[in-house]
């Protein structure tokens, strides 16, 4: 009886163990999650490419701070600490901080250390003792973002030729013109980051709410929408004053992770994964219509091009809910292989491609009937999902692999592929400038890769844990 005791008291303590480890991680999860602005405001520094005439130098910056009108210094993150002037051929975030709403004169930098290749070898260049304010006037305003861009001044950093001290002249970016607005989502930041889909300049941050993740753009009304995850609601975005014009609550615990836009562009549909629902939102006032229950952990939605069916791909009970818009009615439940987690027609639209996390085939659906008609393998842990409705090649991304790969839509080979060095999260395609456009959790970035040559014809940063982007002509 004794050993039988022992052994019940030893595996009450272990489960009372776990249990603890359980809720501990339950209560510390939402530290992690970065509050959203209240009193404060935000600024991001973007540094511009290096000149050829910098290639030989290189310089460390140990910290930054942002000097307000008084003269006091509030201190911001440096996101870049080591710059390689040869490596430096695109902009880059170099820092960003929460700041007290006011006036600002501009920023001040400590050196670490700085020095440039010679002839004869690597000179090191002693940082100056003074440390001269970069000037650049700008306001910080309540909830608010600003973005101010850099340019590095290489003769004036080495006057003498002994010293370093590093020079810079800012300028706050100009409003974008709308064809070239390109917008990506920072869950980790909570903002959205408008840059130049030709340049990948960044030409505004917007901050939202908690964990912002799917977007839609309405181009007439020039808006875009955001499944606010944290917060449980949805946001607008006027793309002209580049602000949230507008929030519309969901029901606590929803956590929707993507949305769509109705053709007629008077409805939103957000994919709930945390109630398993569809919520249906007016678009003009986001007010809740109505919702539908759908299955298990749904986490993307596609609405057909005559907007009569929508598809909920519900990654946890492996099924797509089939709705008619027109009853707001579920007419369908799709059987799929492991963790769906994304679909796209091709051209025709008379096929539905169903992409699957744990599943390594892509399931072809007849989009009339809803029955699979093949199964082609691709392997597992698919991210991402795109079809060019010009050329109706399939584009695919997987978890480890670094690379896009292009499938024939009429072989479903494998025919070529695109090497990133990191994984795409989500993909889509600028009509107007034919390139994918591709968004990188790993290094925060957004980048746009032509069809054509498979160049990387820009490169935008686009904050912590990036996972969406939408652009003005995507097709």
């Amino acid at each position: 009886m004794d050993e039988i005791r022992r052994r019940v008291m030893a595996t009450r303590l272990v489960a009372f163990f776990v249990a603890s480890l359980l809720l501990f991680a339950c209560q510390a999860r939402p530290s992690l999650v970065k509050p959203r602005l209240e009193e404060d405001g935000q600024v991001f520094v973007y540094l511009q490419s290096m000149t050829q005439e910098a290639d030989r130098l290189s310089f460390r910056l140990e910290a930054v701070s942002a000097v307000r009108g008084d003269g006091s210094a509030v201190p911001a993150t440096l996101h870049m600490k080591e710059i390689i002037g040869k490596d430096l051929k695109r902009d880059r975030l170099l820092a960003s901080g929460n700041l007290p709403p006011g006036q600002y004169q501009g920023f001040l930098f400590r050196v670490g250390g700085a020095t440039l290749q010679g002839e004869e070898g690597i000179t090191a260049l002693p940082p100056a003792d003074e440390k001269p304010m970069t000037p650049i006037p700008f306001t910080i305003a309540r909830k608010k973002a600003q973005v101010v861009s850099l340019t590095f001044r290489y003769r004036e950093s080495l006057a003498g030729g002994i010293r370093f001290t590093p020079s810079f002249v800012g300028e706050i970016p100009g409003k974008l013109a709308t064809g070239l607005i390109g917008l990506v989502t920072s869950r980790g930041g909570n903002t959205v980051t408008v840059f130049d889909k030709v340049t990948g300049k960044v030409a505004a941050v917007v901050p939202t709410g908690t964990s912002p993740a799917g977007m839609v753009l309405n181009p007439p009304l020039r808006r875009a929408y955001v499944a606010i995850s944290g917060d449980d609601a949805v946001e607008t975005i006027d793309l002209l004053g580049t602000d949230v014009i507008s929030r519309g609550p969901l029901t606590v615990g929803d956590r929707p992770e993507e949305l769509a836009l109705t053709p007629d562009r008077k409805t939103l549909l957000t994919a709930n994964a945390g109630s398993n629902t569809v919520s249906v939102v007016d678009a003009a006032s986001l007010v809740e219509k109505r919702r539908i229950q759908v299955g298990n952990g749904p986490q993307s939605i596609l609405v057909d091009r005559a907007g009569r069916r929508a598809y909920v791909f519900n990654t946890l009970s492996n099924t797509v809910s089939v709705l008619d818009l027109g009853s707001l009615e579920v007419m369908a439940t799709i059987s799929t292989d492991a963790g769906p987690v994304r679909g796209e027609f091709n051209r025709a639209g008379n096929r539905l491609y169903v992409l699957h996390r744990y599943s390594p085939y892509l399931n072809v659906y007849d989009a009339a009937t809803l029955s699979i008609v093949r199964r082609v393998y691709v392997g597992t842990g698919g991210t991402a999902l795109k079809v060019d409705s010009r050329s109706d090649l399939i584009y695919l991304a997987r978890r480890g692999t670094r690379e896009i790969a292009i499938y024939d839509p009429f072989s479903f080979l494998p025919i070529d592929s695109y090497r990133t060095g990191e994984d795409a999260s989500y993909l889509t395609i600028d009509g107007e400038g034919n390139n994918l456009c591709a968004v990188f959790p790993g290094s925060n970035d957004v980048r746009m890769i032509h069809l054509i040559g498979k160049g990387t014809a820009s490169v935008a940063d686009a904050g912590e844990d990036p996972f969406w982007v939408t652009l003005m002509g995507e097709r």
